[in-house]
Parts: structure tokens; sequence; C-alpha cells
């Protein structure tokens, strides 16, 4: 297993940031995969994916690249710059585009943990991962990014609450379940891979959520910055312009019933708050009613607490039809 050395100091100063182009490289590898982990994402797949392939196809050169950069057990580092908090998604993928060629082949090499095939043995790497990076911001992230961020920004207060209750322990173990734990004497597992450890005492920690629920990786720039990327608690589920059944709207209120609909995968109070627009009472009350109707079911994470429909839910949903 990898893990990391850090005192007690580097461990308190740690903190949750939100990074555009994490969740624009996490987008990147859920369209490499092709493989959603739930109907939110399938529908995202299914907009977005024949434009990417279709991008790839006529661009063998950048196709090569992201088999390469994403590798079996390493992601070429240049494609993944630890976050600086408050940077937004130009300056980040300007990173990207700064790496000098020798340093991008070098990373790849790693990544492929063998010889540069002939094809990427040229200088414009850098730049072809930047371009590809800001098509898959511009055409796939962008247009929810306000939205994703609301979902993002609830996990990070939902952890950050996690931690003032139960202190770093528990709420490491909770952000990708069976990657990372405390270990105990300053050792931090941060995934299941047979790495050296790092001492990183005395360097920045953040903890960076993404919405793609099946991507994960760690990140550093030197020995100054660390980054472990995890999956929030929850999902993106829709894309904002969902339709809630009139009559299911008619039976249990338009609010109620969004909740509801919404529930097809599990979400947390933070993000059903941050994802509806409503107050954190009104999400409160619409979700003790549904679980005392046997239509949502609350389910633990780790600390974390999750709501979900019911057999029963899912049942009254697709009854009431996509038009009610």
């Amino acid at each position: 297993m990898g893990w990391w050395q850090l005192d007690a100091d580097t461990l308190a100063r740690s903190r949750f940031v939100v990074s555009p182009l994490a969740e624009t490289f996490g987008c990147l590898k859920l369209l490499h995969s092709g493989q959603g982990a739930h109907p939110g994402e399938h529908a995202w797949l299914g907009a977005h994916l024949p434009a990417y392939r279709a991008r790839l196809a006529a661009d063998p050169v950048t196709a090569r690249l992201v088999r390469a950069g994403l590798g079996r057990e390493w992601i070429a580092d240049f494609l993944t710059p630890a976050p600086r908090p408050g940077e937004d998604f130009a300056a980040e993928v300007g990173r990207v585009r700064a790496v000098g060629p020798g340093a991008a082949r070098a990373h790849l090499r790693l990544s492929l943990a063998g010889p540069l095939p002939a094809v990427l043995d040229r200088d414009d790497l850098a730049e072809r991962a930047a371009t590809l990076l800001q098509w898959v911001w511009e055409e796939t992230v962008r247009p929810s990014w306000e939205r994703r961020r609301r979902v993002l920004e609830a996990d990070v207060l939902a952890r950050t609450a996690q931690v003032s209750r139960g202190g770093w322990a528990g709420a490491l173990g909770g952000l990708r379940p069976g990657g990372t734990r405390w270990l105990g004497d300053n050792r931090f597992q941060v995934n299941l891979h047979e790495y050296p450890p790092r001492d990183i005492s005395g360097a920045e920690l953040l903890f960076v959520p993404v919405t793609p629920q099946r991507q994960g990786w760690v990140s550093w720039a030197e020995r100054e910055r660390y980054a472990v990327v995890y999956p929030c608690a929850g999902v993106l589920a829709g894309d904002g312009g969902r339709t809630v059944p009139a009559g299911l709207s008619a039976l249990l209120g338009p609010a109620r019933a969004g909740v509801l609909v919404l529930l097809r995968s599990p979400m947390s109070t933070t993000q059903l708050t941050a994802v509806t627009g409503q107050g954190l009472g009104s999400v409160g009350r619409h979700l003790k009613v549904l679980r005392e109707a046997g239509l949502v079911e609350r389910r633990r994470a780790g600390r974390a607490v999750l709501y979900v429909r019911t057999t029963a839910g899912d049942v009254l949903v697709e009854a009431s039809g996509p038009d009610g």
C-alpha cells in the first residue's frame, strides 16, 4: 500500500479545497473509461462520449497521449498538478501547459512503466494535454460548473464538520473507502499501490473532492504541496433541468417530490441542500416525511449519513411517469 508520513502540524494545517481542473480531469477519466457509476453519469456519458471519441479519432497522437498518461497504476504527474487554493481553471490548466517537454516525456515513461512510443517522442505533449483538458472543461464541465461547485462545497462543509466532531482519523478513512485510512504512528494510507512511503511533514496537504464517483488520485508539487483527490459523498444527480412528474408533484408537493426524484442515488442532506437550493431545515423536514412514508431510507458511509430511495420510492416515481 502507498502511505505518507506526516507530523501533527501538517495534518492540523491541511484543508479541503475545490479545484476546477481536478473536476475536469475526473471527467476526462470518466470519458476515457466510458463507464458510469450511476444513472446521472450514464446520462452525462450519453451526452458527451460521442463527441469525445470523435475528437480523439481525429487526433491519434492525443488519443495515444491520453492512454499513456492515464496508465494502469500511475497517472503521468504533469496531467494532475496539485491545486492551489483559489485558482481558477485558466490558471490551473496554464500550469499543465507550462510543463517542459523533457519532464512530460519522463512522466509518461513512468505512467507507462516502460519506454516512450515513438509517436509520443515530441515536444508538444503538454500543449496537447492542456488543449484536451480545455475542451473537456468547456464542453462537458463548465456548463454545469456552478451546480457542480455547490455540490463540492457541500461535501467540503460536511467533511469539515466531520473533522470537528470526530477528528481527522475518522474523516480520512471515509474519503476513499478501501483506499484511504489513518494507520497510526503519523502514517496516512493514500492508496493500495505498493509505492515507497513519502515523508510530507511540513508540506501543504490538500483534500480535493470531485463528483465522478469512481475517480480518485494523489498529486504533488515537488515537496511543497500534496493533494488527495477523492469522490465526494453522494453524487451529482441529473443536470439541474430534471423533470419532476406532475402527478408526483401534486401528491407530495413540488419541493418534496423533487427531493424524492433526486434520491435515485445516495445523497447527504448538505448535498440535497446545495442541489435543490432549499434550506437545510426544509430538506430535513422533507426527508423525515419521506422516511416515515417508507419512500427513502438512511445509509451510513463511514461517518456520513446518506439518503436513498427505497423500492417503494422507486415504484412511486416510475409509476408517476416522465410527465406525471
